[in-house]
This record gives C-alpha cells, structure tokens and sequence, in this order.
C-alpha cells in the first residue's frame, strides 16, 4: 500500500489520542509471564513484534517464525535456550537473517545452553536445544544492542543460581536495560547494577500480580514532530503516559523544547503544544546514544524546519530493520537535503527549499514511514509500503488523519 499525503494544516485535538503500550516493555513483560504465568498484563502493544513474540510463546511447535522481529528474536533465543527438553528451529525474515545474533548466543552458550547456526555461522536461523543452565557468569561486549543483554536479563531470575552479567567496555542503552531490571523489580527480582557488573537473584515462587504497560514514547515521537512543524498554539493530547517513564525515548519531552514543542502532565495523558518558534542558525546537537529509535524522527523534524543538525550515538541503527543511517541519507537527499553519515552520526546542513512530490522508500522499517509523515505540513509526498507501521503502531495513519493529515491511497 502506497499513500499518497497532500500538503495539510494540523488542528488541535478535543479528545486525545490513545496509544497502546509500549513494545519494549510489553515484549519484556510477555517473556517474563511466560516464565511465571501467575502475571497478568494490561494495556499491552498492538505491534506485529508483540503479535509475533505472544504467538510464539504460546506455540508448541517447534519451529518460530519471528518475520522482522529483532525483539522477538533476541528475547526469545533466551527463553528457548531454557527451556529444558525442548529443541525449537527459530528463523525470520531475509533481512532477520541479515542481522547478527552472535554476541547473544556466544553469551548463551557460556551458561551451558546448546545454541547453534543453522545456515551462516552468526546469524539467524538458529537451533535451540533447551537446557537446564547452572552456570550463573557471563562477560558480554557493553555497547552491543541493548536487547542482547536484556536478553540474558530475562532469564536470570529462572536460573538455579541466579545470574552476573559482566559487561566489557563503554554501555551504551543504559535506559533500556535499566527498564528490563526495574520491570523484574516490579515482579519481586532483586537485582543490582554497579559500575558494570549486573546481579540477577533467583526467584523461587512469584504471588500473582497485575502490571500495567505504559504507552510507547516512540510512537509519541511522531506527534512531537508535527506539533515542531506547526504553527503556533497548536497542541494534541495522548494517552496514557507518566512522568516517571521506563523508557528512555521519553527524553523526547525535554529534546523537543528545543524546537518549541511544551510537553504538560495531567492524569494519565501528556499533551503536546507549540508555544514558540525556532532560529533557523541553530544547530542541533544530540547525543541519542540512549535514544536511537527517535534519530529518524529528529533528523527529519530539523529538515522540515530547515535548520541543521548533528546526531551522535547511532552505531546500533545499522543493524536495525535496515541500515537506518543510509535509508536516512537517501530519503532526505530526494527532498533536497545535504547529509553527512559515518558509522555513528549523521550530519544535516540547513536547507530551505524542500522538493515536492517525492516518493519516500521505507525499507520494511515502520520508523522511516512515519518519521517522513509528518513532512506533510510542508509539502506533497508519497509514503510507499505505508502498511509497515504495523510492525510498532498499527492505527498509525488512522491517528494521524485525525489530526488533519490528508492522504489518501
């Protein structure tokens, strides 16, 4: 599906918009009920990834399919290796199988699980020999992905002896395996995180309990980006947030007053409001290493102001969906932009003439469609394979529509 968005004016909101929860903390809490069913969820992500991971939780087959799932994959790569006197085969897709999981399963097999390639040494697919794991240490590179050592996080409490994660050299995602630890907290884990050593207790019996998943800050990105690209006094509410957030892409609310965007607090919504202009001399400087997944979005909120930016701390976007930094450097360059990558950063100069009519390639990345949507208030654009926001943000095109976006298949 192709959409076609037409040159629109934002309105503001009489009734907010209801995102669902966050997939980050859902995908961790499904694991986490899997290993102790007396949990009970709400407010869980709609995403094809937390579809795809309480599929295949519930499933007793013993092939997976994850599709383009990297969560799912990593997580559940974990889960089976435990899962005594069970042998699962789990693969996805080409490009899931482009993606390295190697650092994770050379983690795994350090604790004694039986984990082993089944095409190219490194990647996907992968076959799991479920084991009994005894061993309780594991040394693993600090500023791999995140998920590799939330992974491992998962898991620990279920271990005999519990769990001591030694991570080696500089951390990177600090908030999201600072998520993982506090969502164990929730369910009676003890845990510990100083200097660079992880502890994971046992725990032996858990007491049935009901935890509530936060709506996602990343989907919440995409409306602070139209809000910096509107007019003054415009302002949209959405549901259902908190200040004191798990999630680490909720310093949106402090990065986007720099682009005039106000975040304000009430119950359970956060509404949004543009309350001043932008200098267009400006330059952005961020370091998103603790936040990549809101890079698109920035980056493309800077070009539709036509000011310049420079972001840093991207090195994990090359192994996401797709090679984030190129799919960004080509995208923005058909609208006219001027961009720098290298390995971790991207550089955009200050343009201010932005193409009309340009056909916006998404790479089966759910991020790359949405963060060029709301370039809608500055000019016509083609979204192509618009249907892969399914992967995080299902309604989507539904809930922009509703703030006055025209577009139209």
């Amino acid at each position: 599906m192709n959409l076609i968005l037409q040159k629109s004016v934002i309105k503001s909101q009489q009734s907010p918009i209801n995102i669902t929860g966050s997939k980050s903390e859902s995908n961790r809490l499904l694991l986490l009920q899997a290993l102790y069913p007396e949990i009970r969820i709400r407010n869980l992500s709609n995403s094809d990834d937390t579809v795809f991971m309480a599929k295949a939780l519930s499933s007793h087959s013993n092939s997976i399919d994850v599709h383009h799932a990297g969560t799912a994959m990593r997580f559940l790569t974990a889960y089976f290796a435990v899962q005594e006197n069970r042998t699962v085969t789990i693969t996805g897709s080409e490009r899931m199988k482009e993606r390295p999981i190697q650092i994770l399963v050379d983690a795994l097999n350090q604790l004694g699980a039986n984990v082993s390639y089944l095409e190219n040494p490194g990647f996907p697919p992968l076959q799991i020999e479920g084991q009994k794991l005894t061993k309780n240490q594991v040394t693993i590179k600090a500023g791999v992905s995140s998920q590799y050592i939330s992974a491992l996080l998962l898991i620990g409490s279920k271990l005999e002896n519990g769990l001591h994660v030694t991570l080696d050299g500089e951390i990177t995602s600090i908030p999201y395996i600072k998520m993982t630890l506090q969502l164990l907290n929730q369910i009676g884990v003890e845990t510990s995180f100083e200097k660079n050593l992880i502890q994971i207790k046992p725990l032996k019996e858990l007491k049935e309990r009901e935890l509530t998943v936060e709506s996602d800050w990343s989907s919440a990105s995409y409306f602070y980006s139209l809000i910096a690209l509107s007019t003054i006094e415009t302002e949209i509410s959405l549901t259902s947030y908190k200040m004191d957030s798990l999630q680490g892409d909720s310093v949106l609310a402090e990065i986007y007053k720099q682009f005039g965007v106000s975040t304000s607090f009430h119950e359970n919504r956060i509404t949004l409001k543009k309350v001043a202009g932008i200098n267009s001399s400006v330059e952005i400087k961020l370091d998103l290493v603790n936040a990549p997944d809101i890079a698109q979005t920035i980056a493309v909120s800077c070009f539709g102001l036509g000011i310049a930016c420079h972001l840093t701390g991207l090195h994990t976007l090359k192994i996401k969906e797709t090679d984030r930094l190129v799919a960004l450097k080509t995208e923005l360059e058909k609208l006219g932009a001027t961009v720098i990558i290298t390995e971790d950063n991207l550089q955009l100069k200050a343009t201010s003439t932005i193409k009309k009519d340009i056909a916006i390639d998404t790479y089966n990345d759910h991020r790359m469609a949405m963060a060029f949507a709301p370039l809608a208030l500055k000019t016509d654009l083609v979204i192509h394979d618009a249907g892969v926001v399914s992967k995080s943000y299902p309604s989507f095109w539904n809930d922009l529509k509703a703030t006055g976006i025209r577009l139209s298949e």
